[in-house]
């Protein structure tokens, strides 16, 4: 309910701001994305440059593919380019500081959104990713009945996956006769996580159930359980088109807990034309809810 509340004041406290500022004909904001080879991202981006035109402001978009090294020189380059506001959707949180203190230094603001970023930041906007791995681990239990071995297929070692793993964890560990018997990175990609799948399926014969740490990589695991030919089911996290029509099509693929990339970025964006237009008490952690998508709440979900 505090985050609900919190949310709401920031949501008012932009509408007011707009009242009075009616463009931003000389702002210009940057966002750098971990990937944009995923639909989630590709639904962010698109609400990203649908708020930021309404406003009349410039913008520039980068994608990291996933290497921090590219996403610290592409926001280097945005700095030398005058962004204003950089939102950053980090590949790796601690690998990111230095880009972050630099912006920071030149009076930028600097929103994290999705996942967060080491270093001054002024925001982080993100889902309740614990809650999320809590109710993905919990439904899992309760599938299967509080009993049988399970796997993480994990991802990136960015803040909000590591909380997701840690809500499964500590959901599972209300039932002592599920045991996690493998955890692996298939890093959030559909081909990769297919493969490491493949081989978690090999080395643990009486595998039950398989946590993705997303919808993407978690339509590799998919694809490699049908393979399989085996029982296993998997649950996930995201709330991605193909995910949910295999919920429905299905006994494989038995839930995901969704996420809502609009809402996330039109959050991070109103943070940080709060704080750029003056702003001094502008919420520093805002957690978005989730919901799990299950065949019972699938027809009709989408982003």
């Amino acid at each position: 309910m505090k985050n609900l509340r919190t949310v709401s004041l920031l949501v008012l406290m932009v509408i007011m701001m707009f009242s009075v500022v009616e463009a931003a004909d000389d702002l210009t904001v940057g966002i750098s994305f971990q990937q944009m080879n995923n639909p989630y991202f590709i639904v962010m981006k698109e609400a990203f440059v649908s708020a930021v035109e309404s406003i009349g402001a410039d913008y520039i978009i980068t994608d990291a593919h996933h290497d921090v090294a590219k996403q610290v020189s592409d926001i280097e380059d945005m700095i030398q380019r005058g962004i204003d506001i950089l939102i950053i959707n980090p590949t790796d949180t601690a690998g990111v500081q230095a880009a972050v203190e630099l912006a920071k230094a030149k009076g930028i603001v600097v929103i994290a959104v999705d996942a967060d970023a080491a270093g001054p930041r002024d925001a982080y906007i993100s889902s309740e990713n614990y809650d999320a791995g809590y109710q993905a681990g919990k439904f899992m239990a309760e599938e299967l009945n509080g009993r049988g071995q399970v796997a993480i297929l994990n991802g990136i070692p960015a803040d909000g996956i590591l909380d997701r793993v840690n809500g499964f964890k500590d959901a599972i560990s209300g039932y002592p006769d599920i045991a996690i018997v493998d955890n692996q990175n298939g890093k959030q990609e559909r081909s990769t996580a297919m493969t490491v799948t493949e081989n978690m399926l090999q080395a643990n014969p009486d595998l039950d159930a398989i946590f993705s740490v997303n919808d993407t990589g978690g339509l590799g695991c998919y694809s490699a359980i049908l393979g399989s030919g085996r029982n296993t089911f998997m649950v996930s996290i995201d709330g991605h088109p193909e995910a949910v029509d295999a919920i429905l099509d299905g006994d494989i693929f038995r839930a995901t807990v969704a996420q809502f990339p609009r809402d996330l970025i039109r959050m991070a964006l109103g943070t940080s034309l709060a704080k750029y237009w003056g702003a001094e008490r502008v919420p520093e952690d805002i957690r978005v809810p989730v919901k799990l998508i299950d065949t019972n709440t699938a027809t009709g979900f989408s982003w």
